[in-house]
């Protein structure tokens, strides 16, 4: 048994398939893109005719431009602590919007805060922040009544 043979054979087969790589690429490449047909030229209509089929045309509007998009905001989750009354205040808030037919979401409300307090003037701002009391950081201490949300 010796190896000479077989790696003869071996390096003919590569041989041969690198050969006629380029030559199945040819192939595919001339299918995909067939040549194309001239159509025959029909006769040029006299000057005059021409003027008649661009008076017969309507003149086209131009197309409308598109309103520009508005930007999509990169959105950024959070989580806070708050007072199971203010909680509470949320669902009622919900509920509220819901009556005047307008469903809202808890982040919706707190966005349509977050505008509202943007909006005041500083002594406004700094009336409605001395009604909030302040929190401790972190995360409430669990409870047995507590369940996992």
């Amino acid at each position: 048994m010796t190896t000479t043979p077989t790696v003869r054979k071996t390096a003919t087969r590569t041989s041969t398939k690198t050969a006629a790589a380029p030559e199945k690429k040819a192939a595919v490449a001339a299918k995909k893109a067939p040549a194309k047909k001239m159509p025959a030229k029909k006769a040029a209509p006299d000057k005059a005719g021409a003027t008649k089929a661009l008076a017969r045309k309507p003149a086209t509007p131009a197309a409308p431009t598109p309103a520009p998009e508005k930007p999509k905001h990169k959105l950024v989750r959070d989580s806070f602590t708050i007072p199971k009354s203010e909680y509470q205040l949320l669902d009622a808030l919900k509920l509220r919007a819901a009556a005047l037919k307008r469903p809202t979401k808890k982040s919706e409300l707190l966005r349509a805060g977050i505008a509202a307090l943007n909006a005041m003037a500083d002594k406004p701002l700094l009336d409605a922040l001395a009604k909030v009391p302040s929190l401790k950081t972190g995360r409430p201490k669990a409870d047995g009544s507590a369940s996992k949300a």
